[in-house]
Order: structure tokens, then C-alpha cells, then sequence
């Protein structure tokens, strides 16, 4: 109800466990790394289709209920294009979304498909009427402009347990981020106005389900 104007960065983020379900799933990527450097992949540990460690899965793992039924959906249900929605930005960030370099908070970290990715997000971000106005201006310290409005997650700030990094190891599902807007709550009056900016963009990205 506030908006904006008077709402903080974090309202919103946790919920009333509070859990940050943006970085709630199980980080499959320091496993992973951990069999590459260690000459496991793919003879002793999976580079795709990587399974749940087995602290994650346990009772007392924090672990949001929510968060446990979006994997069984992920799990029931063979997904291979998503995107989820986030605000108070305009960029389309895409995997990883961990940097390799555990210690870093930004390092670029592609992933073996990145040219798939950067396509997912080019398609999304060109077609975003308010990313590609030529009245665009930055919504905050990030000129995200020079870059096509698209980033690679890990270069942007590195986050452990994303859903994007975790759909792409576990299920094989590309999935992207979306940063969909400035104004990260947006009044109910704004809302026609971010669906227009928005509508041919998640119907272009759509569409790409018919490319490999």
C-alpha cells in the first residue's frame, strides 16, 4: 500500500520464517565445480540433472515450504524455458548466477550454453518497450544500457541457491531473470502500464521454446 515512495528494499524480500526464497534452493554449483577441479566430471559426478545433497532434504534443512513445492513441480513436470520476475530494475540477468570464484562478488561465470542465454535474455530485453525507450535512463548506479540491458547474474552480484542456477543443474530448464521495472511496488494505477512494457516481450520469450 505504501508504493515506492516509502516502502524499503527489504520489505517483501522474506518471508515470515523469515527465508529469502530467492537464494532458498540447494547450491548445485559448488559441487559441481568442486567434481571439475577435482577431474570427477562426468565419469564420477553429473554435470547435468545434478541431484539434491541429501543435508538439503533433511527436516530441519531451512527450507522454505514454498520452496520445496516449486522443486516438486520443477521435478513433476519436465520444464525446459522459464523466467522469473523480479522489480526494482531493468536488466535481464541469466546463469550463473554464482560466481566461480567463491570469494568474489562479481566474476563473470558462463555457462556452457551462454550463447542460448544470452539469446533468451537479448530476445526479452529488445522487445521490453521501457528497456530498449531511447528515453531509458538508469534506475539506479547500473548503466545497464551499454550492455544490451542484459548481464550475466554472477558479474552483477553473485547469489548462492538461485533459481535460475538450480533449474539449469537439476532439470535442465533454462530460466532467466527478469528485472521488470524501476519501481519495484508499483501502485495499482502502474500496472497497465508495466503490462504494455512487458506483454510482447513474455510472448517473444515464449516463442523461443521452439529453438534447441
Amino acid at each position: 500500500r505504501q508504493g515506492s515512495e516509502l516502502a524499503g528494499w527489504a520489505m517483501g524480500r522474506w518471508t515470515y520464517e523469515g527465508i529469502d526464497l530467492n537464494h532458498n534452493f540447494a547450491d548445485l554449483n559448488t559441487a559441481l565445480w568442486d567434481a571439475e577441479d577435482n577431474d570427477r566430471v562426468p565419469h564420477e559426478f553429473p554435470n547435468h540433472y545434478i541431484p539434491i545433497p541429501e543435508y538439503y532434504t533433511f527436516a530441519n534443512a531451512t527450507v522454505a515450504p514454498e520452496t520445496r513445492a516449486v522443486i516438486a513441480w520443477m521435478q513433476r513436470y519436465p520444464f525446459v524455458l522459464s523466467a522469473n520476475l523480479h522489480g526494482g530494475e531493468l536488466v535481464v540477468t541469466y546463469p550463473f548466477d554464482m560466481s566461480r570464484t567463491y570469494w568474489k562478488a562479481q566474476e563473470l561465470t558462463p555457462t556452457p550454453d551462454d550463447g542460448v542465454f544470452r539469446w533468451l535474455a537479448t530476445v526479452y530485453a529488445t522487445a521490453n518497450l521501457a528497456m530498449a525507450s531511447g528515453e531509458r535512463r538508469r534506475c539506479h548506479y547500473d548503466d545497464f544500457t551499454r550492455l544490451g540491458n542484459i548481464i550475466n547474474g554472477a558479474n552483477w552480484h553473485t547469489v548462492a541457491g538461485s533459481m535460475n542456477d538450480f533449474s539449469y543443474l537439476h532439470t535442465n530448464c533454462f530460466e532467466i531473470t527478469v528485472e521488470l521495472s524501476c519501481d519495484k511496488f508499483p501502485h495499482a494505477s502502474e500496472l497497465p502500464h508495466e503490462w504494455e512494457n512487458n506483454r510482447e516481450s513474455l510472448l517473444l520469450f515464449m516463442e523461443q521454446v521452439g529453438h534447441g
